[in-house]
């Protein structure tokens, strides 16, 4: 491999911000903050979603309100490609 055009590949400290949880991996993600794990300073990469947090994962899924969203797509749309029956409605 050549010197000097690969990027800097290094641990990292990912963090959820939805629960709060950090593990360590290794990226060569660029960051400007840094975070502290088990007493040892890593570049930090703040996350939305981890497997600590995601409902696949936690079993916990959240009711999103489609209400409106599937009657709006079958008022576009009707039948055209649709392998089920439209409820009348």
């Amino acid at each position: 491999m050549k010197d000097g055009i690969h990027p800097n590949y290094r641990e990292v400290l990912v963090q959820d911000m939805s629960c709060g949880f950090q593990f360590i991996t290794r990226s060569t993600i660029q960051t400007r903050e840094t975070g502290t794990f088990e007493g040892k300073d890593y570049p930090l990469v703040k996350i939305e979603v981890s497997s600590e947090s995601h409902p696949f994962y936690t079993g916990q899924h959240k009711i999103v309100d489609t209400a409106g969203r599937v009657d709006k797509f079958r008022k576009k749309f009707g039948t055209v490609g649709s392998k089920t029956s439209v409820a009348a409605g």
